[in-house]
């Protein structure tokens, strides 16, 4: 009950404040000074031009501008802290100074407005460097105020929603996006340096292709087609290496349709490049170089934290097979194996999941790495040699067809890019599409189309080629030690907001007026449900008293790699101590719906490995048919029920 009188209270308070500056804002009007119809402030100095030269600047005459962050009123003095885009600064209001008319106004100011100044530098007797002002002008009226000053914006998905108002409170995150700018930017300077030639390609495409992803469909009305945006900018790239531009690169945006986390966004940024007459190895020596560049230049060291790891990135990255990685972690020796009987075997024996995994050589050697070793890498590794089944544009390995001229590079257990020598024979390309049409048919979503159009480019010729593709967005998450992608991305993808409840109109409607009829139930149909039939065979009390039920509240939830249906659970217990879960419902729930609710959990069973992930329990869910289609929902109870209650 305290906590709803105080969520009542906050709102008035709320309310009151939006009125206030409201009424403030309508008499300045009235007195023909609307702030708003100001167009222009000349400004002659930044905060930290003040700062940083005060020696020569004392004594000068200044016109500054910014937000009001801090008011501090002494009777015929009051100080106040302003901010613009590179610093706070205090500035000095006095009424014998400004006037009294000035002064007044002054008083009324609230935080959050923006002003301008003129006036002159100087120190405080407390030291402060200061402007003591002789002109305030009201600029542009704030009529929201800003979070409480002790509390700030703390709430991170608020953070992303209102990332304006983030950015007002949490001045220093504005530093993820001034090494984001610089990031790209050397990117930029560094390819241009070597002769590459930077393009736009289609972001709308008839068909979808370049990588092994869901796409966004959209529609074209005056065509009247469906058109997919684009989930990579290979395939357009590779027909500019054929048409003669023999470096050429691409930084944009890519959309795929798929799930969010920590480190993957519906939309974010890549760049891809392409170099006639080299080959994978070229890729790596430039990646290196480019990343530790990088750092180097915008850091002014080659030594980041990220993830809670010390990352060294000056170069000499090592490089191995993949083959070579899975026998030194793993010590599977995948390349003395010739069957794909002996490598399934092999796969399942070191406890990879191949449920659903095309049963082959190459595919076990993949889900070895996918599942166990790709998580031990945490120096900057090159992951070469890719197996044929996984890598459906790269060109094959002349001494072992089973694997391609292909390398990811892994830092603290994430990729950051993927380069191939590219493929380059139209017949091979022909019959690598048509396999991905096949699996295309059999339900896999991802796999890439047929396109028969960059076919016929291949058909004219295109030399041996070098690609590579490096994702923005993840190094720069390295580069500022962020752990989630969407600190790194101003506007990142949200959830939509629930819509607020419609106020009952019987409440609000006048004592004479006849109340509305309540509304009737919502009517579900069940007369096309099918359940499983009850269990015949009885369980006696003192086995099933074992099972140990708990109410869980979900911490975190994202989608498992690599699986269309796992989702993975981070689990407040009761314990103190988090429990991850594995549930196969992501085709009916998004990971982002989940987080904070409060869910029924077996907390007792053994750890099952999934996807090479121990999943330490099982999540309760109500499971249906209604005709020929299975249904399914997870338990979700009252979130007043504490973390780790038992159920009986």
């Amino acid at each position: 009950m305290a906590d709803n009188i105080n969520q009542v209270s906050e709102e008035q308070d709320l309310s009151e404040i939006l009125q206030i500056r409201r009424d403030k804002l309508a008499k300045l009007c009235e007195e023909g000074r609307d702030p708003f119809q100001i167009t222009k402030f000349t400004r002659t100095a930044y905060s930290t031009d003040v700062k940083d030269n005060f020696e020569t600047m004392e004594n000068t005459d200044v016109a500054m501008a910014g937000r009001v962050m801090a008011k501090r009123g002494m009777g015929k003095a009051i100080f106040a802290d302003i901010a613009d885009d590179r610093g706070r600064i205090q500035i000095y209001v006095r009424l014998n100074d400004v006037g009294e008319q000035t002064f007044a106004d002054f008083r009324k100011v609230d935080i959050g407005d923006i002003i301008g100044i003129e006036g002159y530098v100087f120190k405080t007797k407390m030291g402060e460097i200061s402007v003591h002002c002789r002109t305030v002008t009201l600029l542009a009226k704030s009529l929201r105020p800003l979070p409480e000053k002790f509390h700030g914006l703390t709430d991170r998905e608020t953070r992303y929603r209102q990332r304006y108002v983030d950015l007002i409170m949490n001045p220093e995150v504005k530093q993820a996006f001034v090494v984001r700018s610089a990031f790209i930017k050397h990117v930029r300077s560094f390819l241009d340096s070597r002769g590459y030639m930077e393009v736009e390609t289609p972001v709308l495409n008839t068909i979808s292709g370049g990588a092994t992803a869901r796409p966004f469909i959209t529609h074209h009305n005056t065509l009247d087609i469906d058109m997919y945006m684009r989930i990579a900018t290979e395939l357009h790239l590779k027909r500019l290496i054929v048409g003669g531009i023999e470096r050429v690169y691409e930084i944009g945006r890519i959309f795929r349709n798929e799930g969010m986390d920590t480190r993957h966004n519906p939309e974010f940024t890549s760049v891809e490049l392409y170099e006639s007459y080299a080959d994978f190895n070229d890729m790596m020596d430039l990646f290196e170089e480019l990343l530790s560049s990088a750092a180097y230049k915008i850091l002014g060291t080659y030594k980041v934290s990220w993830q809670g790891e010390e990352i060294n990135l000056a170069p000499g990255w090592r490089r191995m097979t993949m083959a070579e990685a899975v026998k030194e972690y793993l010590g599977l020796d995948f390349m003395a194996i010739d069957s794909d009987e002996e490598a399934v075997a092999a796969a399942k024996a070191a406890g990879i999941d191949m449920e659903n995994i095309e049963p082959t050589w190459g595919r076990a050697l993949y889900e070895c790495f996918d599942q166990k070793v790709e998580g031990m890498l945490v120096q900057p590794t090159f992951i070469t040699m890719h197996p044929v089944d996984v890598s459906p544009l790269a060109k094959r390995s002349p001494s072992d067809p089973r694997l391609t001229e292909r390398f990811e590079l892994f830092i603290c257990r994430s990729e950051m890019g993927n380069a191939f020598s590219e493929l380059n024979d139209p017949i091979d390309q022909r019959q690598r599409f048509v396999k991905q049409m096949e699996l295309r048919a059999g339900g896999d979503e991802e796999a890439g189309m047929m396109d028969e159009d960059f076919i016929n480019a291949l058909e004219y010729g295109m030399p041996p080629t070098g690609g590579l593709g490096i994702g923005i967005d993840r190094c720069v998450m390295l580069l500022t030690g962020s752990d989630s992608i969407r600190d790194v991305i101003l506007f990142p993808t949200m959830k939509p907001l629930e819509m607020p409840k419609k106020e009952d109109k019987t409440e609000a409607a006048p004592a004479e007026a006849a109340p509305e009829a309540p509304a009737e139930p919502e009517k579900i149909d069940f007369s096309n449900v099918v359940i499983e039939p009850l269990f015949q065979e009885q369980v006696d009390f003192e086995t099933f008293s074992k099972s140990d039920f708990r109410a869980v509240k979900v911490l975190d939830c994202q989608a498992v790699k690599k699986s269309k249906k796992l989702l993975q659970f981070t689990l407040d217990d009761g314990s103190g101590t988090q429990r991850t879960i594995l549930s196969g419902i992501h085709a009916y729930y998004e990971p982002e719906e989940l987080i904070g609710k409060t869910c029924i959990a077996i907390t007792n069973l053994p750890p099952r490995a999934m996807m090479g992930i121990d999943s330490c329990g099982m999540l309760i869910s109500a499971v249906h048919k209604e005709g020929e289609e299975e249904k399914l929902h997870l338990l979700m109870v009252d979130p007043h029920i504490p973390a780790g209650a038992k159920l009986y």
